[in-house]
């Protein structure tokens, strides 16, 4: 077991992004970070207006220990979802890599 990272990429609603970013950072982040295996997120915005990038967010959660459980834990948490959130997001999980190992 190892460090890993859930890359999250999302959008808010149209004329919600404030309401967004309030939920986002005040509420969500916090509940994420509670949960068992979770200890750190970085939250980034897109550089410049490019009209063809699907997300405009990206939440980097660094994950230590189990991956499986801790997307088990984030599963099961049952948390709030803010109206304010697009619901078409994108979430994957990585894993440390040294390709010279």
């Amino acid at each position: 077991m190892g460090k890993a990272i859930l890359v999250v990429r999302t959008n808010p609603v149209d004329g919600r992004e404030d309401e967004y970013n309030e939920w986002y950072t005040n509420k969500h982040v916090p509940d994420i970070l509670a949960l068992p295996g979770f200890v750190a997120a970085h939250r980034y915005v897109l550089a410049g207006p490019d009209e063809a990038a699907e997300f405009r967010y990206v939440a980097i959660y660094e994950i230590e220990g189990s991956v499986a459980d801790a997307l088990g834990a984030l599963a099961n948490a049952g948390l709030d979802v803010s109206p304010s959130l697009d619901p078409h997001t994108s979430a994957e999980p990585y894993v440390a890599f040294d390709p010279g190992a």
